[in-house]
């Protein structure tokens, strides 16, 4: 499918016909400078590949929901599982999920999954140690006040930025928790890479709230990515029947949840919150109603897919689409493009290499290659 979406065609054609010779070359420039992008099957059989992490070209490690690492040949799509850590919560929408390559350190991998502790789970970070082919030295990082007995909304991504690493906890299904700063659940966390909590962390002072937390009034954050260039942090999360958000995560805001939102109750067509807007509350960049269930988050920074650069990439589980935002230098979504939905695939991590390729998993045990027709 092209991105450049078949109504913008027929608009700028309207465009040429109305406004002459100049619209043409605008016209002719636009379709030319786009190529048709398509997905290349790289490999399949994965249970749930819920997070990617790209070692180098020819090495992949996937983390499955169900509780197993594995690595894959980007070369020749065989996989192997190579590490199963102990006490992993696979429960419902909870199970091992982000996996990350450590900026910090040599051969270091992290991971956030849920921790069985005596049979609830809390979401938790921890860190291993791959070399030759083998994942060793798991230990846990940080284990976050939001254990409980529920299946629902673990987050959780990971993101870093020059020193710190940031890692997203859903509400666990309980929407008090968006509010409640005594719990991490609902919020955005920022640490240091051993765990310790950051000096200049914004609640470092107020006893009401968890130094740990980054921001709260999160719902379930299953997408956050740090933009180097522009020093932003971004989160994609789900609203409730309608209403999933685009947040520019800022130090120390709330973003809502459940006082404000977009969405509508499971149950019949009422309103979830006291508005969709309110004074002291962030208010989202983007909303989409319907909801497109979205599953992971990226930007693309990269020559590859020029028409990609500097755009957001979130991976949508229930409209099956890589949804692709257009944002500003004020942090503004100004347009938006839906990608590889011919796919029909619930879209779940996407993964940016340091050389511009784009790679994603999806929920069928998919591994595929972003390309461009040829």
């Amino acid at each position: 499918m092209s991105i450049l979406q078949s109504n913008n065609i027929s608009q700028a054609i309207y465009q040429t016909v109305t406004q002459g010779f100049s619209a043409l070359m605008l016209v002719f420039l636009a379709v030319g400078s786009a190529q048709a992008l398509e997905a290349e099957k790289v490999a399949s059989g994965f249970n749930i590949p819920w997070g990617l992490a790209y070692v180098d070209d020819s090495t992949m490690l996937i983390s499955q929901r169900d509780g197993i690492v594995k690595q894959l040949n980007l070369k020749t799509g065989e996989h192997k599982t190579i590490f199963k850590p102990a006490n992993v919560w696979a429960d419902g929408q909870g199970g091992l999920l982000d996996i990350a390559v450590s900026p910090f350190a040599d051969n270091t991998l992290y991971f956030t999954y849920s921790k069985d502790i005596e049979g609830e789970g809390a979401t938790t970070l921890a860190k291993a140690t791959y070399q030759n082919g083998t994942l060793t030295d798991w230990q846990d990082v940080f284990v976050s006040n939001s254990r409980s007995d529920t299946g629902r909304h673990f987050g959780s991504r990971i993101a870093f930025d020059n020193d710190s690493l940031y890692f997203s906890i859903g509400d666990r299904g309980v929407r008090d928790n968006g509010q409640d700063t005594q719990t991490h659940a609902g919020a955005i966390l920022r640490l240091m890479p051993d765990g310790s909590v950051p000096s200049d962390n914004p609640f470092i002072a107020d006893k009401a709230v968890l130094d740990e937390i980054w921001s709260y009034g999160h719902r379930n954050p299953q997408g956050l990515v740090y933009d180097a260039p522009t020093q932003k942090l971004w989160s994609i999360e789900h609203g409730p029947r309608g209403g999933d958000e685009l947040n520019l995560i800022k130090s120390g805001a709330n973003y809502g949840w459940p006082i404000t939102s977009h969405g509508k109750e499971y149950w019949g067509p009422i309103s979830v919150g006291d508005g969709k807007v309110k004074e002291g509350i962030e208010p989202p960049v983007k909303v989409y109603i319907p909801s497109i269930a979205p599953g992971s988050l990226a930007m693309y920074r990269g020559s590859k897919f020029p028409e990609l650069n500097g755009k957001l990439l979130a991976g949508a589980l229930k409209l099956t689409h890589i949804n692709v935002v257009t944002v500003n230098d004020a942090g503004k979504a100004i347009a938006e493009e839906r990608i590889m939905a011919e796919l029909g695939e619930r879209i779940r991590d996407i993964e940016v290499t340091p050389k511009g390729d784009i790679y994603f998993s999806t929920d069928s045990g998919n591994i595929y290659r972003l390309k461009h027709a040829d």
